[in-house]
């Protein structure tokens, strides 16, 4: 039961986490009992822990609905530019919490539940993460959907409802297990089906040429059903809509094909439709050409232009007559998160051409007026490259206009630079090189009128490397729009005793102006303030030390410094260097100096992680100087966790490969200091509290690119440094795995004939640099100090920003902090605001 409420608890009540009204608190109260009762059918003898979290979460939902519906016919009334935001991954985590923060009843809520005897963090415990997503581009368009609704912009996220999210990660004696996420398992309260917009989308088949124009036919129907969840703004009454697909089989399929005797197998066989939504492919930035994968990604796009165009046709000012296209893209702005629906460009050329029967100038012309694109990475085995015999066989006509949008393009780049036959070969969005592929990023590239990359760094490496020929061509085109995280779930939620400390010291404004932080730096020589914050920083620290202790069974010493590296497993992350780091401060402190899925190397990256784990903490001589954990099956509400509690992030990948990274600003944001390359928006981060507020080391981008000419020797490296080379010795000798002693010699292999991302030349800069973090870690007082800087400056990371940027810059729309009417206020009142925003 929670304990109750102290003075100084009390005191902090402020209205960031909403009022405590005893009205608010009793309705919410006969609201938890009346779906417990009728929802759920249960009654207080009988009723789990997890019908207390759904009659909580429906109570919530409640308080949502009216505004929803609300939102929707706002829109209806001023009919605004809408923005579909289109990405394959939507890494929403959990939604109770975050939805009690913005509607502003995180507090009633709380009490709501104390007086009834429960305990609110045990309930939050019970929901599901919705693990739709693998990283750091799912996650980010998570926040985006966050900040469009905050900024009242009419946006809609469109996705695939993936019965099985990410896998839960299991490691078992060392190895990673991968477990099916069965996320759905218990329901989800959160959405609402809509079978009534089920739509049709088509594969195979052939395509027929006539008079009227190509006709594609005989194709195989799988049906598109969607399910909305509501995306509540903070504290404005917007709620927007998240719609995901689910594929379902249309009663007929397959059945045609068998007689009577054959029904029960041909039932059986809608599972092959159905299998396009089961589940989320789990590699993050590496391209598998699957052929489901490819069906997931036109899946998505098919179902969601049907809808738009839908909308499109029936908004308020569109009902009247016929409609004419040549408003789209003053209407819709659609923004391709990465190339995954890159397939939205030939199908809208499809709707068009062979269904509106748009002539191809006019149906291109608005296309690329419609379409924007995001680039998320420069790892040339990330990008996609699907083959033609398999879009042959899975889309006929989408080949066929893919081609005519290529050869329109090539005639182009021959007029422009004749005889350039090197130029073209570039350029071109078929690949001939080992078989015939469709370069996905040139088709987004040439389909779209905006092209931009995720940090000021990674914008500058896209247009004058990756895609220098298309940026020569259309410098305009390319733009930067620096990723940035939501302060609602990565403060507010994550961090309360911060978020309450600094809406005490500068006002509740900054949740929505995250720049106001700046106002921090008044308070960095104020020693109740510096006091103030390390309090909250270490009570995070024991909360989340309680935490080890229960689901890892480890110790750890509180006045240790909590150092966290928190990525996807990838080379290029260097998960290994910070593994040779740990060795070596192993071995200075107890050893005498002695000469002596489906991705196979993350797998046994992770393996030699837990293996020095193993070493370390149970060695008696280290003792509780250092420990080291790997914390399993990362996800969002892990994230909430760890985050507060970090004293040191960890961002080290090899300069020129992170195209952004948003874990660095949710460290920051949460008075981490940051041990990192000049990479991503690290850059942007020293830019804004100072390389001095940072530990920065290694190589820069033009450092590893003069390398890469040079050539890199790490047998140099290993030689030249004896503490490099005796970690690495106890690796490739067996001391981490003295059973198995040959059982990393793949990693070692890897290190010293082919690391692209050059480990042992940043090993040497990385150990002086982390010397100069455990000085300083020495004296509280400083480290507090600059930790306070790092918040105060981390107001440009809110994706409040981002998006607004992109709203301004690409979108061609205006963010707003006009309120709708609650539910409660007659319709008039929406009429009124709507009035107020149109004449705007």
């Amino acid at each position: 039961m929670a304990a109750p409420l102290t003075d100084l608890e009390k005191r902090k009540q402020i209205s960031i986490r909403g009022i405590v009204g005893v009205e608010n608190v009793a309705e919410l109260k006969k609201g938890f009992n009346r779906h417990l009762h009728f929802t759920l059918v249960k009654d207080r003898n009988i009723a789990t822990p997890r019908d207390y979290y759904f009659a909580l979460a429906h109570t919530v939902r409640d308080h949502l609905v009216g505004r929803w519906i609300r939102t929707q016919q706002f829109y209806y009334e001023t009919d605004p530019k809408r923005v579909y935001y289109l990405s394959l991954e939507f890494y929403m985590g959990r939604t109770l919490q975050n939805t009690m923060i913005n509607l502003g009843l995180q507090n009633a809520c709380d009490e709501a539940i104390y007086q009834l005897g429960l305990d609110m963090e045990d309930l939050e415990e019970m929901e599901e993460d919705a693990g739709l997503g693998n990283g750091g581009l799912g996650r980010l368009a998570a926040c985006f959907l966050d900040s469009m609704a905050t900024l009242g912009l009419a946006a809609y996220g469109y996705g695939i409802r993936y019965e099985y999210g990410i896998f839960n990660q299991k490691i078992k004696e060392g190895w990673q297990v991968e477990e099916a996420d069965d996320w759905l398992r218990h329901g989800n309260p959160w959405e609402k089906a809509r079978p009534e917009y089920m739509l049709p989308v088509h594969y195979y088949g052939r395509v027929e040429e006539s008079k009227e124009g190509a006709r594609w036919v005989d194709t195989q129907v799988v049906l598109a059903m969607p399910y909305d969840t509501p995306i509540p703004g903070y504290m404005n009454n917007t709620v927007n809509t998240m719609r995901l697909w689910s594929a379902r089989a249309p009663n007929d399929f397959n059945l045609k094909d068998f007689n009577v005797g054959d029904y029960i197998q041909a039932v059986l066989d809608r599972n092959l439709a159905e299998n396009i939504s089961r589940v989320l492919y789990p590699n993050d930035n590496f391209f598998e050409g699957k052929e489901l994968r490819l069906k997931q990604e036109y899946f998505v796009v098919a179902a969601t232009l049907q809808d738009i165009i839908r909308r499109f046709k029936i908004s308020k000012k569109g009902s009247s007559g016929p409609v004419s296209f040549d408003s789209f893209p003053e209407k819709v702005a659609i923004q391709l998160n990465d190339t995954h629906p890159a397939m939205a460009i030939p199908e809208l050329m499809r709707v068009f051409v062979d269904v509106e029967k748009l002539d191809w100038d006019t149906a291109w012309a608005i296309t690329k007026r419609t379409f924007a694109y995001t680039n998320h990475t420069v790892l040339p085995e990330a990008l996609e490259r699907w083959p033609v015999g398999l879009l042959e066989t899975l889309l006929p006509r989408h080949l066929q206009i893919i081609y005519r949008i290529n050869q329109g393009h090539l005639d182009g780049i021959r007029a422009l630079f004749p005889g350039d036959l090197d130029r073209i070969r570039r350029m071109s969005l078929i690949e001939e090189d080992g078989g015939k592929r469709v370069n996905m990023a040139h088709l987004c590239i040439v389909g779209s009128h905006a092209v931009n990359g995720v940090a000021e760094i990674h914008s500058n490496i896209i247009k004058n490397d990756v895609f220098r020929d298309f940026s020569e061509l259309e410098p305009d085109k390319f733009q930067n729009k620096t990723n940035g995280i939501t302060p609602r779930r990565w403060l507010l939620l994550c961090n309360p005793g911060l978020a309450e400390l600094i809406a005490e010291a500068i006002g509740e404004e900054y949740v929505k102006d995250l720049s106001q932080l700046q106002k921090l730096n008044e308070l960095v020589k104020d020693d109740a303030f510096i006091r103030d914050v390390s309090n909250v920083k270490q009570d995070n620290k024991v909360k989340f030390s309680q935490y080890l202790e229960k689901e890892y069974k480890v110790n750890i010493n509180l006045s240790s410094m909590f150092d966290v590296h928190v990525k996807r497993i990838h080379e290029y992350k260097r998960q290994l260097l910070n593994c040779l780091h740990i060795i070596t401060m192993y071995n200075q402190r107890c050893l005498p100096l002695q000469a002596a899925p489906g991705y196979h190397m993350a797998k046994k990256i992770i393996k030699l992680i837990t293996a020095v784990g193993h070493v370390v903490n149970k060695d008696p001589v280290v003792g509780s100087k250092l420990k080291v954990i790997y914390l399993e099956n990362y996800r969002v509400s892990l994230a909430e966790k760890v985050i507060p509690a970090t004293d040191l992030s960890e961002q080290i990948s090899t300069a020129g490969t992170e195209a952004s990274g948003t874990g660095n600003m949710k460290f920051m944001l949460n008075g981490a200091l940051t041990i990192g390359t000049m990479d991503g928006a690290n850059v942007e981060m020293a830019e804004e509290v100072g390389e001095e507020n940072m530990f920065i080391f290694g190589m820069r981008v033009e450092d590893v690119a003069e390398m890469d000419v040079q050539g890199y020797d790490a047998v140099t490296y290993y030689n030249n440094i004896p503490e490099l080379k005796q970690a690495v010795d106890q690796i490739q000798g067996g001391f981490f795995s003295p059973k198995q002693p040959e059982l990393f010699k793949d990693i070692t292999n890897m290190l010293f004939n082919h690391d692209r991302f050059k480990v042992f030349a940043d090993y040497e800069g990385y150990i002086k640099c982390q010397e100069k973090v455990s000085q300083l870690y020495q004296n509280p007082k400083e480290w507090t100090q600059m930790a306070i800087k790092n918040i105060a400056a981390s107001g440009k990371f809110s994706s409040d920003r981002t998006i607004t940027d992109y709203a301004t810059e690409v979108w061609g729309v205006e963010p707003t902090d006009l309120k709708i009417p609650p539910p409660n206020e007659p319709r008039k009142a929406l009429e009124e605001t709507a009035r107020v925003l149109t004449e705007k």
